[in-house]
């Protein structure tokens, strides 16, 4: 899955660690779904879509749509 999470953070000028604080997750679970290695859970997912208040599909969205 891609996500558009570490532009959004780096548009509100949030680390890493700030954008964790706030989820309530740790700084590498950030950098882990930031860098396309772990898909968050879904309750997370609706965590990250409020805090940017963005739907989450303009955040994730799929690698490929299945064939």
């Amino acid at each position: 899955m891609k996500n558009h999470i570490r532009a959004l953070r780096a548009e509100r000028g949030w680390s890493q660690a700030e954008l964790a604080e706030m989820l309530d997750v740790s700084r590498q679970s950030v950098n882990a779904i930031e860098t396309g290695r772990y898909d968050p859970s879904l309750p997370l997912a609706f965590a990250v879509s409020r805090l940017f208040k963005l739907p989450i599909e303009s955040i994730f969205t799929p690698d490929q749509e299945p064939a």
